[in-house]
């Protein structure tokens, strides 16, 4: 009993007799209890402390999940103000698109209308530049078959080629057929006696118009060419459409005898209305 005991068995020892120790001598159990709560705490407060600990970590958890859906809010809304953003600007880039479109398409049409504006007065002013030219060449061919009449009338010109000339005027300008008829008047019905006759006839479909081609015509020649077309029409058994007379110096009073014989009466070719309509 005197010697020392070891750690062990002291353990051991009391593990053996405290129970009975602490339920026998409650002041005990309150010692051991209030040595045993400062190194340990009790079944409470460690459930307290683990209760603490829980709400801790929930309201963390709510707290960072609050953050986290206002951080997800402020990313949405700034993500929105962008897209936002980046659709006006193509909106604007969109309009600026089409405006540039139609300020060019409407440029394109104003320098075509412009272009088209420009050819239509250079065609204008060509087309009163030709109307001039063929104004002036037609006097001018007037001028020159006057100035033939009068070279016929003297003996300058022959009467044939003055003739010719004008008939080619009818041919070129209306695509008529002149053709010279030349026939002897056995009966002498044109001047009394036997006579070679001579007429120029146009023809364009079936139209019939007996014509004269003279440098100058007198009272007396405007008779011979109606008793002319008679010996034509009783030859040839065919009504003619229209007489026509051609000169540049026709005198008074062969006009008078013309308009009371119903011949038409022309001072150049050019005037003559060859109408076949």
């Amino acid at each position: 009993m005197n010697e020392l005991l070891t750690e062990q068995e002291i353990i051991r020892s009391i593990r053996e007799h405290l129970p009975q120790l602490l339920r026998s001598d409650p002041s005990l159990s309150e010692y051991v209890l209030s040595v045993a709560r400062k190194e340990f705490p009790c079944k409470v407060e460690t459930e307290d402390r683990f209760t603490r600990m829980l709400n801790e970590l929930a309201h963390d958890r709510k707290e960072q999940a609050r953050k986290w859906d206002e951080q997800k809010k402020e990313d949405r809304r700034k993500w929105d103000e962008q897209n936002h953003k980046w659709d006006e600007q193509n909106r604007k880039w969109k309009e600026q698109k089409e405006e540039d479109k139609r300020k060019w398409d409407q440029q394109k049409e104003e320098d075509r209308r412009k272009w088209e504006e420009q050819n239509r007065k250079w065609e204008e002013s060509n087309q009163r530049f030709r109307e001039m030219n063929q104004a002036l060449m037609a006097q001018a061919r007037k001028h020159d078959r006057s100035i033939g009449a009068l070279g016929a009338r003297w003996g300058i010109q022959s009467e044939k080629a003055f003739r010719d000339a004008l008939a080619g005027v009818l041919v070129e300008s209306f695509g008529v057929e002149v053709i010279n008829v030349n026939e002897f008047d056995d009966e002498g019905m044109v001047f009394g006696r036997p006579e070679q006759i001579e007429l120029d006839v146009i023809i364009k479909n079936g139209l019939l118009i007996i014509c004269e081609l003279k440098s100058s015509v007198d009272k007396s020649a405007m008779y011979a060419f109606e008793r002319k077309v008679r010996f034509y029409e009783k030859h040839h058994q065919r009504q003619a459409s229209r007489m026509i007379m051609v000169s540049p110096m026709i005198g008074n009073r062969a006009r008078r005898v013309g308009k009371q014989l119903g011949i038409e009466m022309y001072p150049d070719s050019l005037d003559v209305p060859v109408d076949t309509d």
